[in-house]
């Protein structure tokens, strides 16, 4: 949240009314950063507008480790499909999804362009995460190079390592970020990269709610609220149905996460 009124009108108070005039400015000014804050919090991104940047980075994250896979190629395919993209649209995205891919391409403009269309909406952070986390994922266990990429779309759009940890954990991969590696690399106690491994028990609850496995019950009850109401899929307003139907599915690995700890722990 920015203090640009709070500070600007506590200026003028000080000038008018000194002390007492700037604490009355400041108040003032806390009330309209508070509401330009709260605008862009809730504003509807423009539908759409992330497709291109979207394939661009797809495109770029199945390049990054020198070669483009059968895999990765099917799944921006399917995702075209899915989301109901007409011929001009589906040509627009084929196109940015080459871009992406050409040798030494620089993310950095393209993971921009994802912030500035998400906004401070978090809700729809999870949706292009969680299509990036799918090619990423396409070969299997992935290189350092994809995982660097995807470290640096959640920084930019404000997910945290913790909360990269569960969307893969609900993919069935267990991944640590390690404390001390740079941001883009996972690194062992030999200092080796540590690739996400899928996990052979599926989903581990606890890291799909992002929580520590000595939690108390009041701490998982918080965490399964606030992870399912940013994840419910009636706060996605009118994106394409295949995002509609991702956070479906994540909001169903929170409630299974939050079921499989309960009936472990014997709390309601």
């Amino acid at each position: 949240m920015s203090y640009t009124y709070t500070l600007w009108f506590a200026f003028f108070g000080l000038l008018v009314g000194h002390l007492p005039g700037a604490i009355t400015g400041a108040v003032i000014g806390f009330i309209f950063d508070n509401m330009r804050y709260s605008q862009r919090k809730h504003a509807t991104p423009e539908a759409g507008g992330f497709v291109g940047p979207l394939f661009t980075l797809l495109g770029a994250v199945a390049k990054s480790d020198g070669r483009v896979s059968e895999q990765e190629i099917a799944i921006a395919e399917r995702l075209m499909t899915r989301m109901g993209l007409d011929a001009e649209q589906r040509r627009q995205a084929v196109a940015s999804f080459n871009a992406g891919k050409q040798p030494e391409f620089d993310v950095t403009q393209t993971i921009a362009a994802l912030r500035n269309w998400v906004g401070l909406r978090r809700d729809h952070a999870f949706p292009v995460l969680d299509v990036v986390i799918e090619t990423v994922l396409a070969e299997g266990n992935p290189p350092p190079e994809k995982m660097s990429i995807l470290r640096q779309l959640a920084f930019a759009l404000r997910i945290s390592d913790m909360e990269l940890m569960a969307l893969m954990a609900m993919k069935g991969y267990a991944w640590n970020a390690g404390p001390g590696g740079s941001r883009g690399h996972a690194y062992g106690t030999g200092g080796g990269y540590v690739p996400p491994q899928r996990a052979p028990q599926g989903p581990d609850p606890y890291a799909v709610l992002g929580i520590d496995r000595n939690a108390d019950e009041r701490a998982i009850k918080r965490a399964y609220r606030k992870l399912i109401s940013e994840h419910h899929p009636d706060r996605l307003g009118d994106l394409p149905e295949d995002m509609r139907k991702r956070a479906e599915s994540r909001a169903s690995e929170i409630n299974a996460a939050y079921d499989r700890i309960k009936e472990a722990r014997g709390f309601k």
